[in-house]
């Protein structure tokens, strides 16, 4: 027979065993949130899920557990070779820990596949989330990194997270640049999976004297970032990447690859161009229709993203902080290395 687990007692469990989470949910609900690395093997697909949740609703619940019954018995051989596929032990769940994670268990016990249920599902896995954000006080002392649109400052990031360094890749866990082009090539999270991503990966720092992340607003395109790092933002250490105006040009060209997205790209820019300057709001639509993607770039940061920045970086103390006069991404690399070898 199966073994249900609460959401504590498998993390517990998975410093000392290695465990494989399998999604019992529809195709859509795990691509909509779930626990970040699990597989999904769906007892029902959305067209399923949505003809029980009829027959549930207009006619009775022993009418949806008979449909319900023939459509999984009919799937049933593939089902269970999908999970024998998976070696290891195995942990099952769906929203609640209801019907479907109990159903798929039974059936995987009958076949001689052990697994683990999770009790309450993913809605347990959210609460713990939820209240481990909110009481999170970071001990860590913060070092934010602010700069010009453009200074590769996520690159550099990315770049020190690959390396082993304590980073909060924010843009990355929520899927957005964090401007009003940020969606574009892209797969924007919800705020229910960057929170996962961000109580997974601050698991993964553990304790840590400080950890990087990138200045941003309290919204990053559909997410809403938790307190607790808004306030570390503002009592961080301030460091500016400083790059020259040609090289942030080349590097939003490689960050964004405008010729790939040009119609995403020009619809963005319509919901700006009002606050823009009329005469240079109509060159930089010009130059995207004809494909001139760098001088749009530039005329960009020159005319709305810089003086923005400079209107925003005015509430911090020139005298404390610590600018990076940088060319390249290989360059903010070193220095924010040498930066943090000075200092811890």
């Amino acid at each position: 027979m199966f073994q249900d687990i609460s959401v504590e007692e498998l993390l517990k469990l998975q410093s000392s065993k290695q465990f494989s989470l399998i999604d019992v949910r529809s195709p859509s609900e795990f691509k909509d949130s779930t626990i970040p690395g699990s597989y999904n093997i769906p007892v029902f697909n959305d067209e399923e899920r949505a003809e029980i949740g009829t027959l549930y609703k207009q006619v009775s619940v022993d009418a949806a557990k008979e449909r319900g019954l023939e459509l999984m018995s009919a799937k049933l051989p593939a089902f269970v070779k999908e999970f024998k596929e998976i070696e290891g032990n195995k942990a099952v769940f769906c929203w609640r820990g209801g019907m479907r994670s109990r159903t798929a268990a039974t059936v995987l016990s009958l076949m001689d596949v052990h697994v683990y249920r999770i009790q309450g599902g993913i809605k347990a896995y959210r609460k713990l989330v939820l209240d481990t954000l909110s009481q999170n006080k970071l001990d860590a002392e913060a070092v934010v990194l602010h700069g010009f649109t453009g200074t590769g400052k996520t690159a550099v990031l990315q770049q020190l997270q690959k390396e082993g360094y304590p980073v909060l890749d924010l843009e990355g866990l929520s899927g957005h640049r964090g401007s009003i082009f940020g969606h574009i090539g892209l797969k924007s999270r919800n705020q229910k999976m960057f929170d996962a991503l961000l109580y997974e990966r601050l698991k993964e720092i553990g304790r840590t004297p400080y950890v990087l992340f990138e200045a941003e607003s309290k919204r990053i395109g559909k997410i809403v970032l938790p307190d607790f790092l808004m306030e570390k933002k503002e009592s961080g250490v301030v460091v500016v990447m400083d790059m020259p105006l040609e090289e942030r040009v080349t590097q939003i060209m490689k960050d964004y690859q405008p010729a790939e997205y040009k119609a995403e790209y020009i619809q963005a820019f319509n919901r700006i161009k009002g606050r823009i300057h009329t005469p240079i709001a109509a060159e930089i639509s010009r130059c995207l229709a004809e494909d001139r993607f760098s001088e749009a770039i530039r005329l960009l940061l020159e005319h709305y993203y810089d003086p923005k920045y400079d209107h925003s970086s005015r509430q911090y103390d020139d005298n404390k902080q610590l600018v990076l006069h940088i060319e390249s991404i290989e360059e903010g690399v070193q220095a924010v290395k040498e930066l943090l070898k000075r200092r811890f």
